[in-house]
């Protein structure tokens, strides 16, 4: 990520009023603004499978899905992240707003670029946001899938799913992901 310098650091507002005028995205950390790598056909693939897979097993609940453009907001706008797919079931978020607070279940798709600060920092905020359950990492080199998932007193729970027959199973929301569906149309051999 490219930290963008600018004489102070910028308010939750001043980066908001930014971004609705940007044709690139940024996150946002403490005042900082990073602008974001543009993302891979594999990425865009992968993402759109697991946007159709869940809206369509989500479609009669209270939940919204939501990737590529909304925001999630932490600790009261101290940061802004873009997940590659977020899904809120609290009825306080408001789809016209231009970030979600209460994220169910948070995923990323991982590049050579992202996949450090998504295991790294990123997780560490994102595990400060009381209704996430799940954050789950997909490879888009690998059939690969690293669920998180939180567990009583608030630690969280890695569980690992490799190879197309495996099934991802979000257990908050009680839906399985079929890692074949996941990686319809690639090839990794």
């Amino acid at each position: 990520m490219t930290a963008f310098t600018f004489d102070q650091p910028l308010s939750p507002e001043e980066y908001l009023e930014l971004e609705s005028q940007s044709e690139t995205k940024h996150e946002y950390i403490n005042g900082r603004v990073y602008a974001m790598a543009g993302a891979r056909g594999t990425h865009n693939i992968i993402s759109g499978n697991l946007y159709i897979l869940l809206r369509d097993r989500l479609q009669q609940s209270t939940c919204q899905t939501y990737f590529a453009d909304m925001k999630v907001r932490l600790g009261e706008g101290r940061s802004f992240f873009y997940p590659d797919l977020v899904i809120t079931c609290d009825e306080r978020d408001d789809a016209s707003q231009a970030y979600i607070d209460f994220p169910s279940v948070v995923f990323e798709v991982l590049s050579d670029s992202t996949e450090s600060f998504d295991r790294g920092k990123k997780f560490q905020l994102y595990r400060t946001i009381p209704s996430l359950q799940a954050y789950i990492l997909v490879s888009s080199q690998e059939y690969l899938v690293e669920s998180f998932r939180r567990s009583e007193g608030d630690l969280w729970l890695l569980q690992t799913y490799g190879g197309l027959d495996a099934i991802l199973h979000l257990e908050n929301l009680a839906i399985d992901i079929p890692l074949s569906t996941l990686y319809a149309s690639l090839d990794f051999s």
